[in-house]
């Protein structure tokens, strides 16, 4: 049987932007993960307000730390979206059942997390830019895993 690709997210800073993924998890039929702590306060009327009427329809898994995420799927391959990779998203084999993992807006991942992962992918950047928004990132390549393994 076919495995759901899922998207974690480290630690969200934004409230919208996690609105935003889950909105995206729930269009593109993935499962969505956020690893506590938030860089808010998580208020369900407030989260319910960013997710609209998507969030009803989510496949949301909230972890209270990075470790028990990481033991949770302890079977599962974690390909961490990063600009501190090499390896390009285009480049890459995905496959079903793979996690893609946003870090929070402001920092990242920290270094054990990004060691940790399986797999470490980036977007090349034009005209040495540094990033897009961890949502537009996230729908790009979690739109090449879903071609690939369709």
């Amino acid at each position: 049987m076919k495995k759901q690709l899922r998207i974690a997210f480290y630690q969200p800073d934004i409230p919208q932007n996690l609105g935003a993924m889950m909105r995206l998890a729930v269009c593109l039929d993935a499962g969505i993960d956020v690893i506590m702590p938030c860089g808010f306060p998580w208020d369900d009327k407030k989260i319910r307000r960013a997710g609209m009427d998507y969030i009803d329809h989510c496949q949301l898994q909230k972890h209270d730390n990075w470790e028990k995420f990481k033991s949770h799927y302890a079977d599962r391959r974690i390909v961490l979206m990063t600009t501190k990779a090499e390896n390009s998203f285009y480049d890459f084999a995905f496959e079903d059942g793979d996690i893609l993992l946003a870090g929070s807006e402001s920092s990242g991942v920290p270094e054990h997390v990004h060691n940790d992962c399986t797999e470490r992918l980036t977007i090349k950047m034009a005209h040495n830019q540094r990033s897009l928004n961890v949502v537009n990132a996230t729908s790009m390549i979690i739109g090449e895993a879903i071609r690939q393994t369709k």
